[in-house]
């Protein structure tokens, strides 16, 4: 690593923590920058009381303290998620972001990881994200192609960032009731981002 390009400093904790190999890594994931893994989780943690006695992961009944454990596995799935949206984007825009001022130090766009070692890591991560929401994966991977082929890629992504919704609502219910997860999901998904 000694040849390749210097990357602006991330988040403190970053560098702080993590051994310098890992941190290109940390940066293709985008794991210093936390508003993508709360647009993620916010979905699967909002409670639904004017709707049902329930609410989608954070807790069971009204009065209730939040189920941690599902709140802790949604953590864990928006993180994860969230990680792999940024590295399949990169991924695919690696030529388009050395060309663009804001995106051009990303490690792939310069250099510091080669697309072999970013694709290696995106295996890793759909390893980690294999133990839940498989079925998000879909559209976490389209929608980087999404900004080929419409001007609205921010729809598309507010159906992938909801579907935390519908994960979290099958947690806790053991159901998937059209009646409620698809006018939950579709005004989350279109109204929320």
């Amino acid at each position: 690593m000694a040849n390749s390009p210097a990357l602006p400093p991330s988040s403190p904790w970053v560098e702080r923590w993590l051994p310098e190999v890992a941190r290109p890594y940390a940066r293709l994931a985008r794991l210093d920058r936390s508003i993508g893994i709360w647009l993620i989780a916010w979905p699967s943690f909002w409670r639904l009381e004017p709707f049902v006695n329930r609410s989608i992961a954070a807790a069971g009944n009204r009065g209730e303290l939040p189920n941690l454990k599902m709140l802790a596995l949604f953590g864990y799935g928006s993180t994860i998620l969230k990680c792999v949206g940024c590295t399949v984007n990169d991924l695919l825009d690696r030529d388009i972001d050395r060309k663009v001022a804001r995106t051009k130090n990303r490690p792939l766009a310069s250099g510091v990881l080669t697309p072999c070692q970013g694709f290696y890591f995106l295996v890793f991560q759909v390893l980690l994200c294999r133990i839940l929401g498989t079925s998000l994966l879909f559209l976490v991977f389209s929608y980087p192609l999404m900004k080929r082929i419409t001007y609205w890629p921010q729809a598309y992504l507010g159906l992938a960032m909801n579907w935390g919704a519908i994960l979290g609502w099958a947690a806790i219910k053991a159901s998937l009731d059209p009646a409620v997860i698809l006018p939950l999901y579709t005004a989350l998904a279109f109204v929320g981002h």
